[in-house]
């Protein structure tokens, strides 16, 4: 556990810095320190809660925002179902903290661990699962906290933090050419959907399932394309 806790510790300062902006950005859509604090340890999503927020201040509507996340957070049933099988060592209340702590981030670098350590198991991800969740929590309420102080504090452009995380995970994911034609129907269709009016959320998931089936067309297999 103190390994995963340690290798997870740079991808955590990254965590930090976009969970900062989205406290900020929270503060300002007037959730409370405390109301970020409760949905960043429950909800534990990045992307779904930004997506919650930024449904939130469209509509002003609780269940089209837990909607919006929701759907955001389909991937991880994908991703559960990878990490049970070195789950197995752990008791059901630990195994449940460290699937709760699972995210694209630990997810990919316990991957990428076992293949030079088949050992790496359950105990490493629960490390990890325990580093993001703190690093998240703690930088979410530092920035409900700045913000609240501090107004329109968006518009010095703190929000382009998420893009650009969003980014360099996209970069770390990127297999080759193989992933160009379903990577850019996916993206295609998903800013196309948005123009046209259709909410981000599906029209996200639209444009992933265009570009999963893409991939079954030009590759023959759904590769790991993100």
């Amino acid at each position: 556990m103190r390994q995963g806790l340690i290798a997870i510790l740079p991808l955590a300062l990254g965590v930090a810095a976009y969970g900062f902006a989205f406290g900020v950005l929270a503060a300002e859509a007037g959730f409370s320190a405390a109301g970020i604090a409760t949905m960043g340890t429950l909800v534990f999503a990045g992307t779904s809660q930004i997506a919650a927020v930024d449904q939130f201040l469209s509509t002003g509507t609780v269940i089209g925002a837990a909607l919006a996340g929701a759907a955001l957070n389909l991937r991880y049933i994908g991703i559960v179902a990878s990490v049970v099988p070195i789950l197995r060592e752990l008791p059901w209340p630990t195994r449940l903290i460290a699937l709760q702590g699972a995210t694209d981030e630990n997810f990919a670098l316990v991957l990428s661990a076992r293949k030079t350590n088949p050992k790496i198991g359950g105990r490493f991800l629960l490390g990890t699962a325990l580093g993001l969740v703190a690093a998240w929590t703690c930088s979410t309420v530092a920035g409900g906290i700045v913000g609240a102080q501090i107004p329109n504090l968006a518009d010095y452009g703190i929000g382009f933090a998420f893009t650009a995380a969003f980014i360099a995970m996209a970069r770390g994911l990127w297999p080759g050419r193989a992933a160009l034609a379903p990577w850019g129907i996916s993206f295609a269709l998903t800013i196309a959907l948005i123009q046209l009016g259709l909410p981000s959320a599906a029209a996200l998931i639209l444009g992933a399932l265009a570009g999963v089936s893409s991939d079954f067309v030009f590759n023959g297999n759904p590769k790991n394309d993100g």
